[in-house]
């Protein structure tokens, strides 16, 4: 039964009889058989109360965290959670005292030392009790939205394994001046906002957010003039267009951040689906792909199949690293310029595509000046529009930044030629050779892991990219893993693809499975565990059974893999 009735009385008591009377709670949240993981502290004057968590972690405190207050007031029947970022910056959101869960009534218990009425309710299928004690002159809780409970709030249980409970409660002095004896309520709370509003507000302050690109353009255009420069934070094109690359500056972060990359694609006039790549440009060594993207593909190493195709900037060499994947994507059929073009009875087309993929992982990268681009393999003049962010979330309010050598990244390879355009060939040496290259595991490492992404292209009905492929992974000549890159849930994107072949059977183009990717969607890594290798020279081989060439048509499959781990 809703409770709200219950509060003018137990208001009116407190009122008449402890008129001023100040209290401070103590509440400690924890799971059961584990420590605190937070404090709570509600300080009480008559019919209004106000909650504070309290930090329990030393050290300094992440950007962009806000002083948090709840203000409770029953005889309004109002809550007000307000945020300060500093004296001037200070917003709030404001809600009736809810009434509309229904809890049920269990009995009386004796908990913490006070005699307590139990009530139990179900929220989003979760089993939430509460235990609370009339027997104080005090109508408080640690959690706002329980304010319509008929008393003092002792224990919070959810799911019988997350509680707070109560620990402490003290009396004190009206005159008494302390921390508890100062203005109750503010005369201003700051600006008035939603609460999902304040809730967006602040997660854009806590998260570390970095624009790279903009709705920039990516584009075939050859009489595109090449850079001979590299400045800081500016939109450079390289590859006639198909590359766009900034040199940018990352702060180290705290280990607990959580870093995604998050890219926007839409198309400015290509019709078709196309490979992508998010990428870092190491530049540790004598040769880089950006002398490549200055120069030509000519000055990178390179090797030459059984065939005669020559694979320039593709393996790691002892004066060479190649570029590192962040994200393999992959265009839809025409999203936003084609949608005119085509309509669905039962939905509509989107006008964008969206791919936000967790690259903590490869976190270690994004510190310093970095170089970082973006590929869209296309041959059309209007191409793409393509939008770039580095987004870090926090999972701790602590900032302690820990040494960026205690990271042990290694990129090996990469077939996934982003310099297409100007002359960097197609993985296509698979069908008759395979992917080999040397790597030195150093002394002191743990977790040593491969991250692997693949696809399969040559798309015709018995190309790689419809036909699957196992991925077989070699070290020092043994197997170690086999991987088939397959998606067969390419048909939930079909409101991406409204420039996508529809055929008589009623399917369209997008809707077919193919080897590792589907048209609108990023290609998840694998992780290959490489922990039980011994320090010293070791060879990495990746197999592919490539089908045959038909005619003009070809298979290939872009392949990228780094060595990820952590030094003891």
């Amino acid at each position: 039964m809703p409770l709200k009735r219950f509060i003018p009385a137990i208001t009116l008591m407190l009122v008449l009889m402890n008129s001023h009377a100040q209290f401070l709670l103590t509440y400690a949240t924890f799971s059961v058989g584990g420590t605190d993981t937070n404090r709570t502290l509600v300080r009480v004057v008559d019919s209004c109360f106000t909650i504070q968590d309290v930090r329990l972690n030393d050290g300094s405190v992440i950007p962009g965290t806000a002083e948090k207050i709840t203000y409770v007031s029953l005889h309004e029947g109002l809550i007000r959670t307000q945020y300060s970022y500093s004296d001037t910056e200070k917003y709030y959101c404001q809600s009736e005292i809810p009434d509309n869960m229904e809890w049920v009534d269990e009995g009386v218990e004796r908990v913490n030392g006070y005699r307590c009425r139990k009530f139990s309710t179900v929220s989003f299928s979760n089993k939430l009790e509460c235990w609370v004690t009339e027997d104080v002159p005090v109508h408080a809780t640690a959690m706002a939205s329980f304010a319509n409970l008929p008393g003092l709030l002792v224990k919070y249980s959810r799911n019988g394994n997350h509680v707070t409970l109560l620990q402490k409660l003290q009396k004190t002095k009206a005159k008494q001046r302390n921390a508890v004896d100062q203005p109750f309520f503010p005369n201003s709370y700051g600006t008035l906002l939603t609460s999902a509003a304040l809730r967006k507000l602040s997660i854009d302050k806590l998260c570390v957010e970095t624009v790279i690109f903009e709705d920039e353009q990516i584009c075939f255009n050859p009489q595109l003039e090449k850079p001979h420069e590299l400045p800081y934070d500016q939109t450079l094109r390289f590859a006639n267009g198909t590359v766009i690359l900034k040199r940018v500056h990352f702060d180290r972060l705290p280990e607990h951040y959580r870093i995604f990359a998050e890219v926007t694609e839409y198309s400015n006039g290509d019709a078709y689906d196309r490979t992508g790549s998010v990428f870092i440009i190491p530049t540790d060594k004598e040769i880089s792909l950006l002398k490549a993207l200055l120069d030509s593909v000519g000055v990178l190493p390179f090797f030459t199949d059984k065939s005669g195709g020559v694979y320039p900037g593709m393996l790691a060499t002892d004066r060479y690293t190649p570029p590192v994947e962040l994200v393999r994507f992959f265009t839809p059929f025409g999203v936003r310029h084609y949608n005119e073009y085509r309509s669905l009875d039962d939905r509509e087309w989107s006008k964008e595509v969206q791919y936000k993929q967790d690259i903590s992982d490869l976190g270690s990268m994004l510190s310093g000046d970095v170089y970082i681009g973006v590929f869209i393999g296309n041959y059309d003049g209007g191409g793409h529009k393509v939008s770039l962010r580095i987004k870090a979330y926090p999972e701790e309010d602590v900032w302690e930044v820990s040494d960026p050598s205690e990271h042990f990244v290694l990129p090996l390879f990469n077939t996934c030629n982003v310099m297409e355009m100007a002359g960097q060939n197609y993985g296509r040496f698979f069908r008759t050779d395979s992917l080999t290259v040397s790597f030195d595991v150093p002394e002191g490492l743990s977790s040593l892991t491969l991250r692997y992404i693949a696809t399969g292209h040559g798309g015709w009905d018995r190309g790689d990219e419809f036909v699957p492929k196992p991925n077989t992974i070699l070290i020092d000549g043994k197997v170690r893993f086999v991987h088939t890159p397959w998606r067969t849930d390419c048909a939930t994107f079909r409101t991406h693809n409204p420039a996508s072949g529809n055929f008589w059977n009623g399917m369209s183009s997008s809707d077919y499975s193919r080897s590792g990717w589907c048209p609108g969607t990023a290609t998840q890594p694998v992780y290959v565990n490489l922990a039980d290798l011994k320090p010293g020279r070791h060879t990495l081989t990746v197999a592919i059974p490539q089908g045959e060439p038909e005619g003009s048509s070809f298979s290939s499959w872009n392949v990228s893999g780094v060595l990820i781990g952590e030094r003891k």
